[in-house]
């Protein structure tokens, strides 16, 4: 496994670009295609601000590559609450981001931390750019 990129973004609405950049320019690095990536990091990240923090808190952004060579990015919240994959409602103006990472992602799961909250991750098949 690669050495984790980390970036810490406060949990503020307008913070959800600073998590897209970051992973667009950590893929760059790795010479992956990013656009899978930067729309997984981008729910993930927005959950972690809406659901798992008050404003202002820390969410953690990290992205690594998996020995197998898949792309793994997540967000770290403050909150225990697990995600909940909602069924689809046409006429819902929102409630879709988890069912979207589903069709694009290998895999993705939580995990909890020890010192109180979660990490959501999404595993991600590795595209060359």
């Amino acid at each position: 496994m690669s050495e984790p990129a980390t970036r810490v973004i406060k949990a503020d609405p307008g913070a959800i670009k600073e998590a897209r950049d970051f992973v667009a320019v950590t893929f760059g690095a790795w010479r992956l295609a990013d656009d899978v990536a930067r729309t997984v990091i981008s729910e993930l990240a927005t959950n972690a601000v809406r659901h798992g923090s008050r404003a202002g808190d820390p969410v953690v952004v990290r992205a690594y590559r998996r020995d197998d060579g898949a792309a793994v990015v997540e967000a770290w919240d403050v909150s225990d609450a697990l995600p909940i994959v909602r069924p689809v409602n046409f006429a819902a103006e929102s409630g879709r981001g988890l069912l979207l990472i589903e069709a694009l992602v290998r895999r993705w799961g939580t995990r909890p931390l020890s010192e109180g909250g979660k990490v959501v991750w999404a595993e991600i098949e590795p595209v060359p750019a």
